[in-house]
């Protein structure tokens, strides 16, 4: 999993119901776009991140599509 700041991080839900959170990421502290990363949730607050399986990176250019 490689991303670039600007990019989105979707963590799925993991039951039903539960929808998928997304937040943009805001830094990378891995190197070469490797986790972790630190994001920012919609509501403004930040979290330092290593994702896991039920996590996607969307690229700006995925996200037009």
């Amino acid at each position: 999993m490689r991303a670039i700041v600007g990019d989105q991080l979707v963590q799925h839900g993991r039951v039903v119901g539960q929808h998928d959170q997304v937040s943009v990421v805001v830094e990378v502290m891995g190197t070469e776009g490797n986790p972790p990363y630190r994001v920012r949730f919609p509501d403004g607050h930040e979290a330092v991140m290593s994702p896991g399986p039920d996590c996607q990176i969307k690229h700006g250019d995925e996200r037009q599509h």
